[in-house]
């Protein structure tokens, strides 16, 4: 089993070892119901509204503020969902992680809120956990690349870049020599979780998006690509480039553009 993904059952099996966050809008949270234990941290809470200190972060100290209000401490193992297949949930996770959070302690629900209660018990008690410290520091050595990586990349035989949006926005200008691979297909509408591991990579390895090769991931403004930079992750793909200002800067900037599919 992965560790970057993890099944309900396991949750289920370690909520008292694990910090849950459930990042759905606040009246989801209270009004539908969350997993026992589960602390509200909404996806516009730890979004910049206008671009932040990278993108679309929120800065650390407003980060940091968000986490040590929740209870939840640097060395807690974390498990994040939400009710959109996951995608809301792997923001989460790959902000903490740009912020220092340990990534192997970082962990997506596989499936959301509606699987989740097909099966487990749901709550609707508030809880109030007792405030901690918590740090976070941008780590500059991370994943995430800058607009002139990106320029370095596209003559770059050993660097695939992947557009994680759907094909109409590929379509209508996306940055030259992208792949295109949209995030929903590497999940499985009816289960609300991943694809069999074998099926997603076979899915990715018939657009050239090999683990021996260096993935940099872009979209429109790095929403959805956490949802599939976080998948490689549980596949293990060992090198992962993450391009924060993604087609919003690039435009900006004054970068070139292909159509068509």
């Amino acid at each position: 089993m992965s560790d970057v993904v993890v099944p309900a059952s396991w949750v289920n099996d370690h909520l008292d070892d694990l910090r849950v966050v459930d990042v759905r809008d606040e009246w989801e949270y209270d009004g539908i119901g969350h997993i026992p234990g589960a602390v509200n941290i909404p996806f516009d809470a730890f979004r910049a509204e206008d671009e932040g200190e990278a993108g679309m972060l929120p800065g650390a100290d407003r980060f940091a503020d968000l986490m040590a209000t929740a209870g939840i401490g640097n060395d807690n193992e974390i498990v994040a969902y939400d009710d959109t297949h996951g995608v809301f949930a792997a923001r989460f996770l790959v902000t903490a992680e740009l912020y220092g959070h340990d990534p192997g302690k970082l962990h997506l629900l596989d499936g959301d809120y509606s699987s989740w209660n097909l099966e487990h018990p749901t709550d609707t008690e508030t809880p109030n956990p007792s405030p901690s410290e918590y740090e976070a520091t941008f780590q500059a050595e991370g994943p995430l690349v800058e607009l002139d990586v990106v320029k370095s990349a596209i003559d770059d035989p050993d660097t695939v870049i992947v557009d994680t949006r759907e094909d109409w926005e590929y379509e209508e200008g996306h940055i030259p020599g992208a792949v295109r691979i949209d995030w929903r297909e590497l999940v499985d509408d009816e289960t609300r979780g991943l694809r069999p591991d074998s099926e997603m990579g076979s899915t990715l390895e018939t657009r050239g998006i090999a683990p021996e090769n260096r993935i940099l991931l872009y979209c429109n403004t790095a929403r959805r690509i956490s949802h599939t930079y976080t998948v490689l992750r549980h596949l293990g793909y060992p090198e992962l480039a993450f391009y924060e200002g993604s087609l919003t800067e690039w435009e900006r900037e004054g970068g070139e553009l292909e159509t068509g599919l």
